[in-house]
This record gives structure tokens, sequence and C-alpha cells, in this order.
């Protein structure tokens, strides 16, 4: 029996609709407009790509936003200005800058200089450790995490993992250890496995809950995945499609997808399953930052 495909595209716009109007409320009740600031440095086209993304879906939200674009060459002091003046401007609720930079620039550095409170990439230490030890309410956690565990909760229909065995391939700080913490926040028993994990496929197809976070096109085959596990394929590749014509190419998880969704009970697709709940939670996190500002409850997805 076929695998339920887990679709984000659709999940991703219940939470940008609730964005949305929860923004409208906010403005209304408070006169709190949420602001969110990207910062960007060179002319990376991916980059480039993914800021406009951001900005037209902010926009779409309700939200005041703003892109600041410097240049290449731009010393890591001015790009620390830059972020220390949003850390000052009251009008902003969530700064962004845009990795990978130069690499002239400390990116830890940078990340640091970022105000926790606005932090909503969630890559502060201060985010990083709340949610460690389970202060999720209060955390701001990194957008590919939170936005799989909503995907991996609608498919499992339960918000507590109790008595469910996780398996979280990819120790990445992005992704594979936040996700490990989120999953042991809803009672999951969690695994982190990686490159030197002793015999992976065995443990991952133990898994109930497989999360595939590892950056290598196709590694999980139908034999690593448990009948009726959910699968949550974090990975976005980009690989030769030939058949397609000369030079083409297509995007593929980390999952061999066909194969594997012949076997699990849930399957997120790639593309249209992980990916669009990225940006989504990224307005999501900066709803939360304005309402903490304005001093009422944020909404739950």
């Amino acid at each position: 029996m076929a695998a339920e495909v887990i679709d984000g595209k659709v999940v991703a716009a219940e939470v940008v609709e609730k964005v949305t109007n929860a923004t409208a409320k906010l403005l209304a009740d408070t006169g709190v407009t949420p602001g969110i600031a990207v910062v960007i440095v060179g002319e990376d086209p991916a980059s480039q790509v993914y800021v406009r993304s951001k900005g037209k879906r902010a926009t779409e939200c309700g939200f005041h936003s703003v892109s600041h674009t410097m240049p290449a060459e731009t010393p890591e002091d001015e790009l620390l200005t830059m972020v220390e003046n949003l850390n000052n401007d009251p009008a902003i609720d969530g700064i962004l800058v845009q990795l990978p930079l130069p690499d002239h620039i400390d990116e830890g550095k940078v990340i640091q200089t970022i105000a926790p409170e606005k932090d909503v990439d969630g890559f502060h230490f201060i985010n990083v450790g709340k949610l460690g030890t389970g202060e999720t309410d209060t955390a701001f956690v990194p957008c590919t995490p939170a936005g799989s565990m909503i995907l991996l909760k609608k498919a499992l229909g339960k918000s507590d993992l109790s008595g469910l065995n996780a398996v979280v391939v990819g120790r990445s700080n992005i992704v594979g250890k936040p996700m490990a913490n989120l999953l042991l926040a809803d009672n999951a028993t969690v695994t982190i496995a990686h490159s030197r994990t002793k015999d992976l496929p065995a443990l991952a197809s133990s898994a109930d809950i497989l999360v595939a976070a590892v950056g290598r096109p196709e590694m999980i085959k139908a034999d690593w995945v448990k009948p009726g596990a959910a699968v949550i394929d974090v990975g976005i590749n980009r690989i030769d499609a030939p058949e397609k014509g000369e030079g083409k190419s297509r995007l593929v998880g980390d999952v061999a997808y066909d194969e594997a969704a012949a076997i699990a009970g849930s399957i997120t697709p790639v593309p249209g399953g992980v990916g669009p709940m990225t940006i989504a939670m990224l307005m999501a996190n900066t709803l939360a930052s304005a309402c903490r500002r304005a001093g009422v409850e944020a909404p739950t997805y």
C-alpha cells in the first residue's frame, strides 16, 4: 500500500493564512505591525532568490519588510554595525542574515550579534540553549525542523509521541540537532545517526519516525524504512536529469522517494514537502516576536 503523501504546500498555506489573520488582528488591537529585516552580503544567485521570496511572503502576511544588500567586499565590522542598528530598531522584530557569508566574515560572530529576541532563525546560543533544555515555548526554533514537526504531527494525528522510536539521520546545528530536541520534547525516544554510525541501515529501519537530513541524494533506500514509518525528508539536492534533455537537472531528497513510498506509512515529497514550511515558519517566528513586543499571546500551529 502506497504511503500517504504529506503535502507541505497545503500545510504551509494554512500556516501563512493563520499568520496573516493574526497579523491583522495584532495591528487592529495593539497598533503593532511585525517587522522583518533581511541582510544579504554579496551577489550569490540562490541567496538572492531566497531573499526575494522571504520578502514577498512577509509583505503578503502584512509585515513591515526591509532588505539590506551589502557588497561582497563589505568588512565584517560594517556588517556587525548593521546588525546592531537593526537590534536597536523598534520597528524590527526579526533579523535574518542570509548565509553563506563571504569567507572573510565570521558567520558565528555575526549570528551571535543578533539579539536573541529578534533571532527568528533560531541560531543564537540563547535560543539553542532554550530548545536544548526544553524551553520550547520561549525559544525561537529553527524554521526547517519547526515546520517538519508540524508536518509529522499532522501525518501521525498526534502531538504526544510517547512510545515511538525516532531516528534523525544528520547532526547539523540547523536541522539534525534541533529536530532531535523537538522530538524529545514530544516524548519520542530519539537517536541521532550520522556518517560514523555503525550499521546505519539497520538502525534507520527500526524507526517509527525517520528524519533524513544529510544532504546526500537518495541515500536512504527502501530497506532503511520500517513498514508503516513516517518519513520526513529534509534533503534538497539537485542531480542531473538527462531524461529531461541535455544539461537538465531535477530536485531530489535524501530519500529514494519512489521505493521508500512503497514501504512507509507517510512521507514528504521533494520538492513540495518540508521546503514550503521553512519560509512559513519564518513568518510564524517573526509574528511571535511581534506578539511578545506587544504583550499578547502568539498563535500556535
